[in-house]
């Protein structure tokens, strides 16, 4: 008793099965769970970060300063060449080596701002803007490519499903064949090879049904992997999908709008802007400085010190204001440098861009190729399953007044096997046709609208 109760409450606590899923649900559903997309998106939201650091190029710049410090005072004449090592060190050279220390403390607040920069900032603004463009295109890209796979997965479970429908069907067909045989067997009006050889017939079918299933597990598996839920949970809704698709032929889209070929457009761009920041670069750098700072020391300009906390609080003020020009004078070999390397980077983009549009319109036209072949066959399996249908009746027929075979009926359910799966898997292939035709095209809107 304790056991059926709880038997009872674990079945009544178990979660309902999910529900079979559409195709448009499928693809809504990898599109907006597999992490490739998750990556394009984060990438999108880090480019405009780097335009909004590119735009910080045009405000002031402002240093704060504070030290305190406890050293020796002895300084010497003579030119110290710029580095980043030694300490400097103000005031009047002594006559002699000492090592009497005093503090020295120093606070300070800068200023810079360039009032104009010949258009270097703002080019550098634009080649981040092209980073956050090409992004973005990214993202349809992959989107584009993340739907067809869930599409090609979902088409998959349900070809895989006709073909164990039509194996478990030849398996029903094969199971009634074999009672007629071995009531003829056992009548002694057939030999009894004949009942072996419909064993063996179905042993097939059962084989083939194996293999089937599998077939359905891995195309489960792979949906699965895209919609980021357990294979098991995972379950396709034919829909429209087993109906004959309509006969519209489709339209060829202007090849720029594919999602990769704007990506790759402007990839270009952006190695134009890259080199349009090269072009700004050998210009003086002018630059308005504001400065206020306080020192204090325990040196006297009379080489005295003060006493123990002389120099601990600064207590000479200066500040100071100017203009400032920086000139790169020998950066322009360098520059020249890299501008032959971003020329030759922008060659190649367009090179790319060339090849990635003659790839798309052949996909394209293989796709369209593929589409006419797949109709073609669907308006012929109807006429294969008819005639394979009248073909395994006449034989059963035949065979139970004697006048055929067993491998005559054996040929015939296999030819109606094959021809029933057929006539499934056609109308599905036309469907499979047509997603190939909408991922070249670029977008799937369309044909998911036709199977809703």
């Amino acid at each position: 008793m304790k056991l059926i109760l709880v038997l009872a409450a674990a079945l009544c606590s178990s979660s309902p099965a999910a529900d079979p899923l559409t195709l448009d649900q499928a693809v809504a559903r990898s599109i907006e769970n597999y992490p490739a997309v998750r990556v394009s998106l984060e990438q999108v939201s880090a480019a405009a970060a780097g335009v909004q650091l590119a735009r910080t190029g045009f405000l002031p710049k402002a240093d704060f300063l504070a030290q305190v410090n406890r050293a020796t005072r002895n300084n010497v004449f003579g030119m110290l060449m710029p580095q980043a090592t030694l300490p400097s060190i103000s005031g009047p050279p002594l006559h002699e080596n000492k090592m009497t220390n005093v503090w020295g403390t120093a606070v300070g607040f800068l200023v810079s701002w360039e009032p104009f920069d010949f258009g270097l900032r703002q080019a550098n603004v634009a080649a981040a803007d092209t980073v956050r463009r090409r992004a973005q295109a990214g993202v349809a890209r992959t989107r584009l490519e993340v739907g067809t796979a869930a599409a090609d997965a979902f088409l998959t479970i349900l070809a895989a499903e006709q073909t164990v429908r039509g194996a478990e069907a030849a398996i029903a067909r094969g199971r009634t064949v074999e009672g007629v045989v071995s009531a003829l067997v056992k009548s002694e009006l057939r030999p009894g090879a004949d009942a072996e050889r419909i064993k063996a017939e179905i042993a097939l079918a059962e084989t083939q049904r194996i293999q089937a299933e599998q077939a359905v597990a891995v195309a489960r598996a792979a949906l699965a992997q895209l919609l980021n839920t357990p294979p098991g949970e995972v379950r396709a809704l034919a829909g429209r999908l087993l109906d004959a698709p309509p006969d519209a032929e489709p339209a060829a889209a202007p090849l720029d709008e594919h999602p990769a070929a704007r990506e790759q457009s402007v990839a270009i761009d952006e190695a134009k802007a890259r080199l349009a920041v090269l072009d700004k670069a050998y210009y003086p750098k002018f630059l308005l400085q504001g400065a206020n700072y306080a020192r204090g020391t325990g040196a006297y300009p009379d080489f005295r010190t003060g006493g123990a906390a002389s120099g601990l609080g600064p207590n000479i003020v200066n500040w100071g204001a100017g203009f400032t020009m920086q000139f790169p004078l020998m950066d322009l070999p360098s520059i020249r440098a890299r501008k032959e390397m971003e020329i030759h980077k922008e060659r190649g983009e367009q090179a790319r861009h060339e090849q990635l549009l003659r790839d798309i319109n052949g996909r394209f036209e293989k796709s369209k190729a593929m589409l006419d072949g797949a109709r073609r066959v669907a308006r012929q399996t109807p006429v294969q399953l008819n005639a394979a249908r009248t073909l395994e009746t006449q034989a059963a027929a035949r065979y139970k007044a004697g006048l055929a075979t067993i491998v005559e009926v054996a040929e015939a359910q296999r030819l109606l096997a094959q021809a029933d799966v057929d006539d499934s898997l056609a109308k599905l292939n036309v469907w499979r046709s047509l997603l190939a035709v909408a991922a070249a095209q670029g977008n799937l809107d369309d044909l998911l609208a036709k199977v809703r």
